[in-house]
């Protein structure tokens, strides 16, 4: 009876996580277009103001999963686009860095906050053993979505 409960809850979880996955592809799909970019490149500018600081395009490529040359033509969009700029390493005159326009930066994280606003009314019921559960499930997931990711990439079709 057991292994039928834990069957069942195998077996939704694989429907919710497949739903979870598609509400935050068009959740990302809507807010890309409400502020005129591509998908990936609103991922990009999400994942750089969390990055601290300027990187260099080959961190883009990193964070992103792209090629160079692919990571080198998104930061031309957001370039375009306001959200960031190109600008020489203090350390190593050589070496280009990306770095977010801060007032650009602030204002991503604005619409963040409005639209998040209720994120953390999820989890105000929970006590702190249930979110740090929550936390490293997300954690795992974003390193287990990471390798599949690569694994793709690489021509390596899981299960195949």
């Amino acid at each position: 009876m057991a292994g039928d409960t834990r069957a069942g809850l195998l077996a939704e979880l694989a429907v919710v996580s497949r739903r979870y996955m598609a509400a935050h592809a068009l959740f990302n799909q809507a807010l890309a277009d409400h502020l005129g970019l591509h998908p990936t490149d609103l991922q990009c500018l999400n994942l750089l103001t969390l990055e601290g600081g300027p990187v260099s395009t080959g961190r883009v490529a990193e964070l992103t999963g792209l090629t160079t040359g692919s990571a080198t033509r998104l930061v031309d969009r957001l370039e375009r686009a306001g959200y960031v700029v190109r600008e020489r390493d203090a350390g190593d005159r050589r070496l280009v860095l990306v770095a977010v326009v801060p007032e650009r930066g602030a204002e991503f994280g604005r619409v963040w906050e409005r639209l998040g606003g209720g994120w953390f009314a999820l989890f105000e019921d929970l006590d702190d053993a249930q979110l740090a559960l929550f936390t490293g499930h997300m954690r795992r997931v974003t390193e287990f979505s990471a390798e599949q990711a690569a694994r793709l990439r690489s021509g390596e079709v899981p299960g195949a």
